[in-house]
């Protein structure tokens, strides 16, 4: 089962939040990671199997303090899935290219000239 980790780190600069992103993504079963909350300073990881309580710690440890805000089942995005499964066919443009000009062999070859030897 998928869930949904959101963790609220004391972070004040890029570093910091470069560092807990990194130790998000180096634990097993972790998806995706990212910054979120209005001032930068939420940890949201998604994933299968992973350890809420030593995602925590770790970040306690090497970032700052950190506090568990909420652990929820994460919801899949179907409705993207569909529109790959079942597209919508495109108009078909047909183009042809324009017809070559017409051969005139009086133009290259007069017929009054005795020594043509098309005619």
């Amino acid at each position: 089962m998928k869930q949904k980790i959101v963790v609220k780190v004391s972070m004040h600069d890029k570093k910091s939040r470069s560092k807990a992103l990194k130790i998000a993504v180096s634990l097993s079963g972790v998806e995706s990671a990212a910054i979120t909350g209005q001032r930068k300073d939420q940890v949201e990881v998604v994933g299968d199997g992973t350890d809420a309580a030593e995602l925590v710690r770790l970040l306690r440890k090497k970032v700052a303090h950190a506090e568990l805000v909420s652990v929820t089942e994460a919801k899949t995005e179907l409705p993207k899935f569909e529109a790959l499964i079942n597209p919508q066919p495109l108009p078909m443009a047909v183009w042809y290219p324009p017809a070559p000009p017409p051969y005139n062999c009086h133009t290259h070859c007069p017929s009054h000239d005795p020594f043509c030897n098309i005619m």
